[in-house]
């Protein structure tokens, strides 16, 4: 359930993506020419499916950018809110209600554009209260994954979690293209994938608990099981103890680890369809079809490396931090190199899809690196640690999409290329600090009683030294 709910955060999140290739009505301006601009692949001179002018609006490359970047302002919100509640009142509620506004916003999106007439200001502040919702997902789930999941499973099940990410891509811009071309309207979309989530927070309330000392149906075998390997996560009331996590190097080189990736990866998922439409001229439904290939061989990549990454540290031929390292390295810097080759292929079409493919390949060992590296330096306050990683990263989902459609204006080769440039250097940057700072050791201050041992301990110290 918690990697469909993923599936579902991002089925709703992305749908837009692919969406708004069909919302924006044909340019009338004289752009300048390309001299690098692949041909359209058939006698066609458009390569847009809806017509209906009623159904299309004016936005501007940079108004896209807004609307696109819009969902993250929220999303970067209620993070640590999120993260905060989970760990107090465990992560059911905190989850499944965000999901659940998610959903109910999405179904209304179609409506309110409408209403509008194309109103661009009411649809991103739709997209930021819908953003606002979601926002509270990744720290929910790390809080739940804290109390559910034994250490040596934290890599491939954690991995199994996240990469519900993947296949919510897959499956938005799969059926999104689809079903756009098939019923010529964008609007479907939204409704298909907002109703799916309302189906998902039924499910979840029905049958889903925040712990395994809650839950009413749990076997005894299994919950002793779970308290064993769990020594170190307490259901105690905690005090967050914001001072020294946020003056820890190893938290703020997760940070870093984290806007790398998620500068890259926004990149890819809300921009690779408007790059497949404006310099490779695909179609919405070959769109569909090309851009969400990329994304399950990085769904394929990432449950085989999670369960690698895992047997690994079992058999002790590495360390958990180097595992941790290794495999978060691997994730910035192959997709660092395949997208700027990507962008030198030309018009060949399908060359450049197999280059976005693999460089996203290599992002699928990304969970089993930095993404549990939460889990590993403090399972007791895993969720405020993911409230604060995956908030702050997600401030690279509001730039991305506004600084591509600023760079991007005239759709040329020449203006994508820069923007994939800056996300090599981000990818490249990112991955030093963490590998240099990173570490998959647990941090002192993750047990209260730790702490005030440390505090004793230097106490001591100190009046030794006096």
């Amino acid at each position: 359930m918690g990697f469909l709910a993923i599936v579902n955060a991002y089925t709703m999140r992305v749908s837009l993506s692919v969406a708004i290739t069909e919302m924006v009505a044909p340019s009338n301006s004289t752009e300048s020419i390309d001299p690098n601009a692949c041909p359209v692949q058939d006698d066609s001179n458009s390569t847009s499916t809806v017509t209906d002018p009623d159904r299309l609006y004016d936005w501007d490359e940079t108004t896209q950018g807004l609307i696109l970047s819009s969902f993250y302002w929220g999303y970067a919100i209620t993070h640590l809110p999120g993260g905060i509640l989970a760990e107090k009142f465990g992560g059911k509620y905190t989850l499944g209600l965000g999901i659940l506004s998610t959903a109910v916003f999405t179904l209304i999106t179609p409506w309110v554009i409408h209403a509008s007439d194309g109103n661009w200001v009411i649809l991103v502040v739709l997209r930021v209260i819908e953003g606002l919702g979601e926002g509270t997902t990744y720290p929910a789930l790390n809080a739940l994954l804290a109390k559910w999941v034994p250490l040596d499973e934290r890599a491939k099940m954690g991995t199994l979690v996240y990469a519900g990410g993947q296949i919510g891509t897959i499956v938005s811009n799969l059926i999104s293209g689809s079903l756009i071309h098939a019923t010529q309207d964008w609007a479907s979309v939204f409704y298909l994938f907002g109703g799916l989530g309302l189906l998902w927070v039924i499910i979840w309330f029905l049958i889903c608990y925040s712990d395994p000392q809650s839950h009413p149906f749990i076997k005894e075998e299994e919950l002793k099981y779970l308290q064993t390997e769990l020594t170190r996560v307490t259901n105690d009331k905690k005090t967050i103890p914001w001072k020294v996590i946020l003056t820890s190097v190893p938290v703020w080189a997760l940070v870093a680890a984290q806007v790398g990736h998620d500068w890259g990866f926004y990149t890819m998922v809300t921009d690779l369809p408007k790059y497949m439409k404006d310099v490779l001229k695909f179609k919405v439904n070959e769109n569909g079809i090309w851009s969400s290939l990329p994304y399950a061989v990085m769904w394929i990549v990432s449950m085989l490396s999670g369960w690698l990454c895992d047997w690994l540290i079992k058999k002790k031929y590495c360390s958990l931090t180097f595992a941790r390292k290794f495999f978060t390295a691997v994730a910035s810097l192959g997709p660092a190199v395949f997208i700027i080759i990507a962008s030198f292929v030309g018009c060949d079409r399908m060359l450049a899809v197999y280059m976005f493919t693999i460089a996203m390949g290599f992002m699928g060992t990304f969970y089993c690196g930095m993404k549990v590296n939460a889990l590993d330096l403090s399972p007791n306050f895993a969720g405020t640690l993911m409230a604060i990683t995956n908030g702050i990263g997600a401030i690279a989902g509001i730039i991305t999409p506004y600084l591509t459609g600023a760079l991007t204006g005239e759709h040329t080769l020449e203006q994508w290329r820069s923007v994939l440039w800056i996300s090599f250097s981000i990818f490249v940057v990112t991955s030093i600090i963490y590998t240099i700072w990173g570490t998959g050791e647990e941090q002192w201050w993750n047990d209260p009683e730790g702490r005030k041992q440390q505090k004793a301990e230097n106490g001591e110290t100190n009046k030794e030294e006096k």
